[in-house]
C-alpha cells in the first residue's frame, strides 16, 4: 500500500506542477493581453488625432483652394479689362495720330 501511496504521491505532484505552470502561463498570457490592450488604446488615440489634424487640414485645403479660385477668376477679369484698355487706347492714339496728319496736311494750316 505505500508503493501505491508513494506512487499517488508522485501523481499529486506532477498534477501540482502542472497547474503551476498553467498558472504562470496564464499569468505572463495576461501580461501580453494587457500590454496589447494598451498599445491598442494609444494607438486608437493617436488615430483620432491623426482624423482630427486630417480634418483640419481638409478644410483649410478647401478654403484655400476657393481663395485661389476667387483670385484666378479676378485675375482673369482684370487681364481682360486691362486688354481691352489697351486695345481702346490703341484706337484713340490711331485716331489722333489721323487727326493730326489730316490736321498737318490741310490747307488751311500751311
Amino acid at each position: 500500500m505505500t508503493q501505491q501511496g508513494a506512487v499517488l504521491q508522485g501523481y499529486n505532484n506532477e498534477l501540482v506542477k502542472c497547474i503551476e505552470d498553467l498558472c504562470m502561463q496564464r499569468e505572463e498570457l495576461s501580461k501580453q493581453i494587457q500590454q496589447a490592450e494598451e498599445e491598442r488604446n494609444k494607438l486608437q488615440h493617436e488615430i483620432q488625432v491623426l482624423s482630427e489634424q486630417l480634418d483640419h487640414v481638409c478644410e483649410t485645403l478647401a478654403q484655400k483652394v476657393a481663395s485661389r479660385n476667387e483670385l484666378d477668376k479676378i485675375l482673369a477679369e482684370t487681364e481682360a479689362a486691362y486688354m481691352k484698355i489697351l486695345d481702346s487706347s490703341r484706337t484713340l492714339l490711331n485716331v489722333l495720330k489721323k487727326e493730326v496728319g489730316s490736321f498737318r496736311h490741310s490747307p488751311d494750316t500751311k
